[in-house]
Protein backbone atom coordinates (compact mmCIF):
# COMPACT_ATOMS: atom_id res chain seq x y z
CA UNK A 1 0.00 0.00 0.00
CA UNK A 2 1.40 3.61 -0.54
CA UNK A 3 2.72 4.87 2.32
CA UNK A 4 0.70 8.80 1.61
CA UNK A 5 -2.60 6.94 1.91
CA UNK A 6 -4.39 6.04 4.97
CA UNK A 7 -7.46 4.13 3.66
CA UNK A 8 -9.23 1.59 6.00
CA UNK A 9 -10.35 -1.99 5.12
CA UNK A 10 -13.78 -0.99 5.77
CA UNK A 11 -13.88 1.35 2.72
CA UNK A 12 -15.92 0.47 -0.42
CA UNK A 13 -14.39 1.59 -3.11
CA UNK A 14 -15.85 1.46 -7.26
CA UNK A 15 -14.19 0.79 -10.18
CA UNK A 16 -11.33 2.84 -11.59
CA UNK A 17 -11.25 4.98 -8.30
CA UNK A 18 -8.50 7.68 -8.63
CA UNK A 19 -7.15 8.95 -5.53
CA UNK A 20 -4.02 11.80 -4.99
CA UNK A 21 -1.54 11.52 -2.19
CA UNK A 22 -2.42 12.25 1.65
CA UNK A 23 -5.94 11.18 1.77
CA UNK A 24 -7.58 9.48 4.80
CA UNK A 25 -11.04 7.26 3.98
CA UNK A 26 -12.94 5.25 6.74
CA UNK A 27 -16.11 3.58 6.50
CA UNK A 28 -17.23 5.19 3.18
CA UNK A 29 -18.56 4.19 -0.14
CA UNK A 30 -16.90 5.54 -3.09
CA UNK A 31 -18.66 5.03 -6.49
CA UNK A 32 -16.93 3.89 -9.56
CA UNK A 33 -15.04 6.43 -11.64
CA UNK A 34 -14.58 8.79 -9.12
CA UNK A 35 -11.81 11.27 -8.57
CA UNK A 36 -10.35 12.39 -5.36
CA UNK A 37 -7.60 15.43 -4.84
CA UNK A 38 -4.67 15.32 -2.14
CA UNK A 39 -5.44 16.34 1.42
CA UNK A 40 -9.13 15.00 1.26
CA UNK A 41 -11.07 13.01 4.34
CA UNK A 42 -14.22 11.00 3.98
CA UNK A 43 -15.64 10.01 7.18
CA UNK A 44 -17.76 7.07 7.96
CA UNK A 45 -20.84 6.40 6.58
CA UNK A 46 -20.22 9.69 3.88
CA UNK A 47 -21.41 8.17 0.70
CA UNK A 48 -19.70 9.37 -2.74
CA UNK A 49 -21.33 8.50 -5.82
CA UNK A 50 -20.17 7.74 -9.48
CA UNK A 51 -18.57 10.09 -11.70
CA UNK A 52 -17.75 12.40 -9.13
CA UNK A 53 -14.87 14.69 -8.50
CA UNK A 54 -13.93 15.65 -5.24
CA UNK A 55 -10.96 18.02 -5.61
CA UNK A 56 -8.26 18.64 -2.99
CA UNK A 57 -8.31 20.02 1.06
CA UNK A 58 -11.98 19.01 1.00
CA UNK A 59 -13.74 17.15 4.76
CA UNK A 60 -16.81 14.66 3.88
CA UNK A 61 -18.09 13.83 7.61
CA UNK A 62 -20.17 11.08 8.42
CA UNK A 63 -23.48 11.60 7.64
CA UNK A 64 -23.13 13.30 3.86
CA UNK A 65 -24.51 11.69 0.92
CA UNK A 66 -23.15 12.61 -2.45
CA UNK A 67 -25.00 11.57 -5.50
CA UNK A 68 -23.37 10.92 -8.91
CA UNK A 69 -22.07 13.30 -10.67
CA UNK A 70 -21.18 15.86 -8.46
CA UNK A 71 -18.15 18.05 -8.57
CA UNK A 72 -16.99 19.76 -4.98
CA UNK A 73 -14.36 22.29 -5.58
CA UNK A 74 -11.02 23.13 -3.25
CA UNK A 75 -11.47 23.45 0.60
CA UNK A 76 -14.98 22.39 1.04
CA UNK A 77 -16.04 21.67 4.40
CA UNK A 78 -19.45 19.35 5.72
CA UNK A 79 -20.78 19.95 8.90
CA UNK A 80 -22.65 17.57 10.78
CA UNK A 81 -23.39 18.80 14.19
CA UNK A 82 -25.69 22.10 14.33
CA UNK A 83 -24.59 22.68 17.68
CA UNK A 84 -20.90 21.19 18.34
CA UNK A 85 -19.52 20.83 22.34
CA UNK A 86 -16.18 19.28 23.19
CA UNK A 87 -17.83 18.10 26.67
CA UNK A 88 -20.83 17.50 28.24
CA UNK A 89 -21.87 19.48 31.21
CA UNK A 90 -20.51 17.36 33.73
CA UNK A 91 -17.15 18.23 31.99
CA UNK A 92 -16.33 15.04 30.41
CA UNK A 93 -15.35 14.95 26.94
CA UNK A 94 -18.37 13.91 24.82
CA UNK A 95 -18.42 10.19 22.78
CA UNK A 96 -20.63 9.32 19.38
CA UNK A 97 -23.30 7.99 22.35
CA UNK A 98 -23.44 12.12 23.45
CA UNK A 99 -24.55 13.52 19.84
CA UNK A 100 -26.81 12.50 16.70
CA UNK A 101 -25.16 13.12 13.42
CA UNK A 102 -27.10 15.23 11.38
CA UNK A 103 -27.28 14.29 7.30
CA UNK A 104 -27.06 16.56 4.19
CA UNK A 105 -27.77 15.72 0.75
CA UNK A 106 -25.87 16.90 -2.58
CA UNK A 107 -28.20 15.89 -5.47
CA UNK A 108 -27.35 14.31 -8.86
CA UNK A 109 -24.83 17.08 -10.60
CA UNK A 110 -24.49 19.70 -8.55
CA UNK A 111 -21.59 21.71 -8.20
CA UNK A 112 -19.91 23.24 -5.18
CA UNK A 113 -17.81 25.92 -5.31
CA UNK A 114 -14.60 26.27 -3.44
CA UNK A 115 -14.31 26.94 0.16
CA UNK A 116 -17.82 26.44 0.74
CA UNK A 117 -19.17 25.14 4.28
CA UNK A 118 -22.13 23.31 3.66
CA UNK A 119 -24.10 22.98 6.66
CA UNK A 120 -26.31 20.19 8.26
CA UNK A 121 -29.71 19.36 7.70
CA UNK A 122 -29.54 20.93 3.99
CA UNK A 123 -30.31 19.02 0.43
CA UNK A 124 -28.60 20.92 -2.53
CA UNK A 125 -30.85 20.37 -5.56
CA UNK A 126 -30.13 18.18 -8.41
CA UNK A 127 -27.72 20.38 -11.23
CA UNK A 128 -27.31 23.39 -8.62
CA UNK A 129 -24.32 25.44 -7.95
CA UNK A 130 -23.01 26.89 -4.98
CA UNK A 131 -20.17 29.78 -5.62
CA UNK A 132 -17.50 29.47 -4.39
CA UNK A 133 -16.81 30.83 -0.77
CA UNK A 134 -20.67 30.46 0.47
CA UNK A 135 -22.52 29.32 3.30
CA UNK A 136 -25.46 26.64 3.27
CA UNK A 137 -27.59 27.21 6.09
CA UNK A 138 -30.54 25.97 3.69
CA UNK A 139 -31.64 23.68 1.24
CA UNK A 140 -30.56 24.51 -2.01
CA UNK A 141 -33.42 24.05 -5.34
CA UNK A 142 -32.84 21.92 -8.06
CA UNK A 143 -31.04 24.05 -10.95
CA UNK A 144 -30.53 26.86 -8.47
CA UNK A 145 -27.49 29.34 -8.17
CA UNK A 146 -27.03 30.52 -4.79
CA UNK A 147 -23.66 32.60 -3.19
CA UNK A 148 -23.12 34.50 -0.32
CA UNK A 149 -22.73 34.36 3.57
CA UNK A 150 -25.57 32.99 4.22
CA UNK A 151 -25.65 31.88 0.23
CA UNK A 152 -29.00 33.42 -1.41
CA UNK A 153 -30.40 32.15 -4.66
CA UNK A 154 -28.96 34.03 -7.65
CA UNK A 155 -30.94 32.63 -10.36
CA UNK A 156 -32.05 29.30 -11.39
CA UNK A 157 -30.64 27.72 -14.95
CA UNK A 158 -32.04 25.25 -17.92
CA UNK A 159 -32.41 22.26 -16.68
CA UNK A 160 -28.69 20.28 -17.89
CA UNK A 161 -29.47 17.98 -21.15
CA UNK A 162 -27.07 15.11 -20.66
CA UNK A 163 -25.99 13.72 -23.64
CA UNK A 164 -26.08 9.51 -23.83
CA UNK A 165 -23.13 8.40 -25.61
CA UNK A 166 -24.99 5.66 -28.35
Amino acid sequence: MNNHLSISDDVKLGRDVKMSKFINLYGCEIGDHTKIGAFVEIQKNAKVGKNCKISSHTFVCEGVTIEDNVFIGHGVTFINDSYPRATNPDGGLQTEADWKVEATLIKRGASIGSGATILSKVTVGEHAIVGAGSVVTKSVPPNAIVAGNPARELRVIAPIQIRRSK
